[in-house]
């Protein structure tokens, strides 16, 4: 069949046309905007028609402006060509109607939908790849039995492109219930929680001071399996909180 008009094909995976195209080829003596005016109250925008802006060569030096265009369905460009009472009217709709016949017949939808999941696959593939380097990084580091400082956990958080410190990683563990954010000796402490799932060590360091008395010192680390769970975290493999009711 012959191809009066382009046709491509939207992101819905719809035949369109473009409504400046139809507008010239229909021969139509009214301004196209005015046509539009005139005529597009009919139809439902994003559904039946959608705008979309085309380029036009502005002057023979080969400059270009920027005009309004719409993307008309198979099913708006049937009706406006009924509706110019034409001859080149008639002539566009049987057009219209063989290429529907063709788009709908079981052979073509197969392979349309043949070609949708390709493209979604080629897409997946494309994703995964890129996020494949770090989920193998997180993988590695969750085997590892050296524990770090939370501040080190946010430098290895940037060097997977997190974009955070060690100030803002604190306040987001307290704030999703990892770390202990009441003010008294547990601040700053892993949640019950938080141990229950193997994600944090603490350090206890025993301080002699100079009258003879000796304090204990705590410190947070986190565990090989804790900075994988946080690198995953940050990817959105996992769920954002842990259990209030044991934090």
């Amino acid at each position: 069949m012959q191809e009066l008009l382009t046709v491509t094909e939207n992101s819905n995976h719809q035949q369109v046309v473009s409504a400046r195209e139809l507008h010239r080829a229909l021969e139509l003596t009214t301004r196209f905007s005015k046509w539009v005016s005139q005529n597009f109250d009919e139809f439902v925008q994003n559904e039946d028609f959608s705008p979309v802006t085309a380029v036009t060569q502005q002057n023979q030096h080969g400059g270009t402006k920027a005009i309004q265009d719409y993307a008309l369905t198979i099913g708006m460009a049937k009706e406006l060509c009924l509706m110019s009472h034409t001859e080149l009217g008639k002539t566009y709709r049987r057009y219209f109607i063989e290429l529907e016949r063709k788009w709908n017949d079981p052979a073509e939808i197969v392979k349309r939908g043949y070609a949708i999941l390709q493209d979604e696959n080629a897409q997946l593939k494309i994703e995964n790849s890129k996020m494949k380097p770090k989920a193998l990084f997180a993988d590695a580091v969750a085997a590892s039995s050296t524990t770090i400082l939370i501040g080190d956990l946010a430098k290895i958080l940037r060097g997977n492109g997190v974009s955070i410190g060690q100030n803002r990683l604190f306040q987001l563990l307290r704030d999703k219930h990892y770390l202990i954010s009441r003010k008294g000796v547990s601040y700053n402490m892993p949640t019950q929680s938080a141990m229950d799932l193997g994600l944090f060590e603490i350090k206890e360091t025993a301080i002699t001071h100079s009258d003879g008395h000796v304090t204990i010192n705590k410190t947070p680390k986190v565990t090989g399996k804790g900075q994988g769970y946080f690198i995953n975290l940050f990817l959105e493999r996992l769920p954002q909180s842990v259990d209030k009711s044991k934090a």
